[in-house]
């Protein structure tokens, strides 16, 4: 692994290490692969299947479209896991008495015990993940994701990069600038 960059590193990236969206990646790689590891092999649920798990346990029953939302996923994705979810008997569904086409989603009683076996180990990871930091630098980290998350929100919200590549025709819907190199 390269040297850790610095803050002006970070403000003119020279390298692939010195870009945050990378580093930051990198770190969660890293840590989410125990928990997927821990959920998968321990649990046989996707990583995935734990978050709508997890969103479902603490929400409550909720569209699945709202489900896909706050996991930032697309209807399809939420779809297959919920699925699987139906399949596995830790969520029941219902189609809305108004709108059939809308789809409400909750734990079954397996979804809660499994939940309430799963949540512990997942939280003991990320007690063992923070061990060491002092808690003022843990306060400025905190504050620093706020900003992130509010910036890049902000960012998608201006349309800095397009929703989606268009994969079908090879290619994205961005031209590059050309160079001027003929």
């Amino acid at each position: 692994m390269q040297a850790f960059p610095d803050a002006g590193d970070l403000r003119a990236p020279q390298s692939l290490d010195d870009l945050l969206l990378y580093r930051l990646s990198r770190a969660v790689r890293t840590s989410s692969g125990m928990a997927t590891r821990l959920v998968e092999g321990g649990f046989g649920i996707t990583r995935r299947e734990w978050g709508m798990i997890a969103t479902l346990a603490q929400q409550g029953e909720m569209r699945s479209s709202a489900l896909a939302a706050n996991l930032h996923l697309d209807r399809v994705r939420t779809s297959r896991g919920l699925r699987g979810l139906v399949e596995k008997k830790l969520v029941a569904r219902r189609q809305d008495a108004e709108d059939r086409r809308e789809v409400h989603v909750r734990l079954s009683a397996s979804g809660h015990q499994l939940f309430d076996r799963v949540f512990p180990r997942i939280a003991g990871l990320n007690t063992d993940l923070l061990e060491g930091i002092e808690p003022a630098h843990l306060d400025i980290f905190l504050q620093c994701l706020r900003h992130l998350e509010q910036r890049g929100n902000a960012l998608s919200a201006q349309g800095v990069v397009a929703e989606k590549a268009d994969r079908r025709s090879g290619g994205t819907r961005h031209r590059w600038p050309e160079s001027g190199a003929a």
